[in-house]
């Protein structure tokens, strides 16, 4: 029951600490970039000037490319956060869900 009440808590933390860590994806050479963070909340999404000229289309498909970018990024750090808590062989294929 103590390990289980340690391990709790130090998922707690490890949680606070991706909240607070952000990644960035990008997408049309960096026209739109999207930023995350370690708990996959989009704190922020910046596109360049020239691409607000081009068609409404292209802008959404970028939109999409660079959320889904820095999303990835964003679950790599989680996992990578939770590899090191997690003994090996406990959970084969990583955590769902992260």
């Amino acid at each position: 029951m103590q390990q289980a009440q340690q391990m709790r808590e130090k998922m707690e933390t490890m949680q606070q600490g991706l909240d607070s860590e952000s990644v960035e994806g990008s997408a049309g050479a960096g026209m739109v970039k999207v930023t995350v963070t370690g708990t996959q909340r989009i704190t922020a999404v910046a596109i360049d000037d020239s691409v607000l000229s081009e068609d409404r289309e292209m802008l959404q498909d970028l939109i999409v490319a660079a959320t889904n970018n820095a999303l990835e990024k964003s679950k790599a750090i989680a996992q990578q956060r939770m590899g090191s808590m997690i003994p090996p062989g406990l959970l084969p294929g990583g955590v769902p869900g992260l």
